[in-house]
């Protein structure tokens, strides 16, 4: 957390994750990146010459507690934020980062609807939700088109948004699914859900729900002798899954932004993270690249302006942990989507063709 009375020289960055709630380990996995890369780049000059400092604050992915944690970044004059995690706190906190020139990165939030809006300062680094919904629907008719499917959603807006976009994905395919529903998550209604879901004889199971609440559903239907092809999205690419699932994660899928962890641009920056003990699971590359875009554009235009900095992202390509990209119009990121992953022994890894 920023240490009080930052000096004159530095420039602050604020960083707004859930460190509370069911997406704390997305949260700690995007600070891990970001103060990987606050470290490095201080250790090359900073941005346009100032120590980085950062601010980082709770939002719990509540769309309340982001609007108050981006008022806290205006009253503080902190320019730059990269956050939010969830696509509800980023697109609650956008507008008041929007309306006071701040400009805002996402390592995490994948609502189409983020950067449809075509707001000049927000950006993101990771995919967005449509891409990943046709994702989905291609990897299911291709490799399940003859058996029965089930598209699950959990009732909050992330799991609804992605089932109903892959159901109507899907369905453009010329295929349909067995069943479409809604439940709340609970042992008593994942118990519920596996026995009416086994009786309908459903052989894959699509659910966008997060990591906890995947994991659970998948080892209560494993112990009631229900055994499906689950598919899961970027909400599960986390350890926590397949701690909660235990060995009923295995050959799970998982649609996932493209691992920068393996790519030769990130190649030093892993090194660095596994000589400190520790793997860059999920979104931290992407924590990392996400205060890099900011840096880099600042050093580019010699500036610490945040308008400045949002048209230099716009103009610019930079070379990034995820390979040479720019940011499109809307301040989509330009570097490759999403791929099939399968969990196996507790880590995630690229799919067989």
């Amino acid at each position: 957390m920023l240490a009080v009375g930052p000096a004159a020289a530095d420039v602050v960055v604020g960083v707004a994750v859930p460190r509370s709630g069911a997406y704390v380990s997305v949260g700690e996995q995007v600070l891990r990146g970001v103060e990987a890369a606050a470290r490095d780049a201080n250790a090359k000059g900073g941005l346009d010459g100032q120590t980085i400092r950062l601010d980082v604050q709770d939002d719990a992915c509540d769309s309340n507690t982001a609007t108050a944690v981006a008022n806290h970044f205006v009253r503080s004059d902190v320019g730059l934020v990269v956050g939010h995690v969830c696509s509800n706190a980023s697109l609650a906190a956008s507008e008041v980062y929007s309306q006071n020139g701040v400009t805002m990165i996402t390592a995490a939030s994948v609502s189409a609807k983020l950067t449809d809006r075509g707001l000049p300062t927000i950006f993101r680094v990771c995919g967005r939700d449509d891409d990943q919904a046709r994702l989905s629907a291609i990897v299911l008719a291709e490799r399940f088109r003859d058996r029965k499917i089930a598209l699950l959603q959990d009732l909050t807006p992330a799991a609804r948004a992605l089932a109903n976009a892959t159901k109507d994905n899907l369905n453009r395919i010329g295929i349909n699914e067995t069943l479409l529903s809604a439940f709340s998550p609970s042992d008593a209604d994942d118990a519920a859900l596996a026995d009416r879901l086994k009786a309908a004889g459903i052989e894959v199971a699509y659910y966008g729900g997060d990591a906890v609440e995947m994991g659970r559903l998948v080892r209560i239907s494993a112990e009631r002798g229900f055994r499906p092809q689950w598919f899961g999205t970027s909400a599960i690419a986390t350890p926590d899954f397949a701690k909660i699932a235990g060995g009923a994660s295995n050959g799970v899928l998982m649609t996932f932004y493209l691992d920068p962890s393996r790519q030769p641009a990130a190649a030093e920056v892993v090194k660095a993270f596994k000589a400190e003990g520790g793997e860059p699971t999920g979104s931290t590359i992407y924590g990392y690249a996400a205060l890099q875009a900011l840096v880099a554009a600042g050093n580019f235009a010699r500036t610490q302006d945040p308008r400045r900095i949002a048209a230099t992202l716009h103009a610019e390509r930079f070379d990034l942990v995820l390979g040479t990209v720019g940011f499109d119009g809307k301040g989509d990121v330009t570097a490759q989507g999403y791929v099939l992953y399968v969990w196996k022994d507790g880590v995630f890894t690229p799919a067989p063709k």
